[in-house]
C-alpha cells in the first residue's frame, strides 16, 4: 500500500505523464523523416534550456536536503522516522530527475541533422524517445516539489507553536 504522505507526489507524477501523453497525440502521427528531423529541431532547442534548468534545480534541492538534515539534527525537537523518510525520498526524486535531465542533455546535443544514413523511421522512434524523456523529467521534478512540499510542511508541524500548521 502506498504511504498517504506519497500519493500528492505520485498524483503530481502521473499528472504531468498524462499532461505529456495528451501533448503527444496532440502533435499525432509522424509522417515523415524530413517532418520529424523538424520536431526533433523544435524539441532539442526548447528541452537544452529545460534540461539544463531540471539539472540545476535538482542540484540544488540536493544540496538543500543535506541542510535541512543538518537542521534537523541540531534541533532540539523529536522527529519521527517518517520526515528523515521523506528527506531520502526527496533526495532520490532529485537524484531521479537530475539524472534524467542528463541523459535527456546528452541526447539533445547529437548533431540530429547530420545522420544521412540512418532508416527514415529512426527519426520518429527518436522524438518520440526525446519526447518521453522530457515528459519524464518534468514529471520526476513535479513530483520533487510536491514532496519538499509536503516534507516542509512535516517539518513546520514539529517547530511551529501551536497547532497553525
Amino acid at each position: 500500500m502506498i504511504n498517504r504522505n506519497r500519493i500528492w507526489p505520485l498524483a503530481a507524477f502521473v499528472f504531468i505523464c498524462l499532461v505529456g501523453y495528451g501533448a503527444r497525440i496532440a502533435i499525432g502521427d509522424v509522417y515523415s523523416a524530413a517532418e520529424a528531423r523538424q520536431l526533433l529541431e523544435a524539441l532539442s532547442r526548447a528541452g537544452l534550456y529545460l534540461g539544463s534548468a531540471i539539472a540545476t534545480a535538482s542540484a540544488t534541492v540536493l544540496a538543500l536536503m543535506l541542510t535541512l538534515i543538518g537542521m534537523i539534527n541540531r534541533m532540539e525537537k523529536e522527529f519521527d522516522r517518517e520526515a528523515f523518510h521523506n528527506v531520502d525520498l526527496v533526495a532520490k526524486l532529485a537524484t531521479s530527475a537530475l539524472m534524467m535531465s542528463l541523459v535527456v542533455l546528452l541526447a539533445f546535443v547529437l548533431p540530429i541533422g547530420e545522420f544521412e544514413e540512418l532508416p527514415n523511421r529512426w527519426y520518429t522512434i527518436l522524438y518520440d524517445v526525446l519526447f518521453a524523456g522530457s515528459v519524464l523529467m518534468v514529471a520526476l521534478i513535479a513530483a520533487t516539489v510536491v514532496m519538499i512540499y509536503r516534507t516542509l510542511q512535516r517539518v513546520m508541524s514539529k517547530i511551529t507553536p501551536g497547532d497553525d500548521v
